[in-house]
């Protein structure tokens, strides 16, 4: 059974999923489509256009503004910014040229980090908090700084591996014992133990 605060807003037409969360003050549009077992703390906007996966935990102060979507599994941290036009101007309307933004599944997002709109982030990677980030990222990739960085890379639990950041190699997963694999700036999982 789903659970919607009282004061969080819920339009007709909006789909959230069995077991989701909506917390306090919160507004859900219609036509936002919400899957099973998510989390959308205090204040989350969600616009009319977006997709969210199952288990997907959005913390307070997070806009998911149309075009968004974000696959399961997905961590968005407090008051961290999507962005859907690339030069706003409030006079003028641009909804025609808003941009697709896609958030790949496992991916985690800290707080304050910015993602302009257009852009891909990979399967399971960590974007620092307060980043910028303006391009397509990489699964797995350790991203941080203004404008955003790889600076290395993370298992699917999280961990930091121990790869280069460029060329080739292999590491293992400390907690998982998973075995990653990084060739031509591309990180895969090469075994699952």
């Amino acid at each position: 059974m789903k659970f919607i605060h009282d004061t969080a807003v819920v339009d007709d037409g909006a789909i959230i999923g069995e077991r989701s969360k909506v917390w306090h003050f919160s507004h859900i549009c219609s036509g936002a489509k919400i899957g099973k077992d998510c989390i959308l703390g205090q204040n989350v906007y969600i616009a009319s256009n977006t997709v969210i996966g199952n288990k997907v935990s959005i913390q307070n102060n997070v806009s998911v503004y149309d075009n968004v979507i974000i696959e399961d599994d997905v961590f968005c941290g407090p008051s961290m910014v999507f962005t859907n036009v690339i030069n706003p101007r409030s006079f003028i309307s641009r909804k025609h040229e808003y941009k697709r933004t896609l958030v790949k599944r496992g991916a985690s997002i800290g707080a304050n980090a910015t993602i302009i709109c257009g852009v891909t982030l990979g399967m399971y990677c960590f974007i620092g908090a307060g980043a910028v980030i303006s391009k397509d990222i990489p699964d797995f990739a350790l991203v941080v700084g203004v404008p955003g960085k790889v600076v290395g890379w993370v298992s699917r639990a999280g961990i930091r591996l121990d790869l280069p950041v460029a060329g080739e190699g292999t590491a293992v997963c400390p907690e998982t014992k998973e075995m990653y694999k990084i060739q031509n700036n591309s990180v895969t999982i090469v075994s699952n133990q």
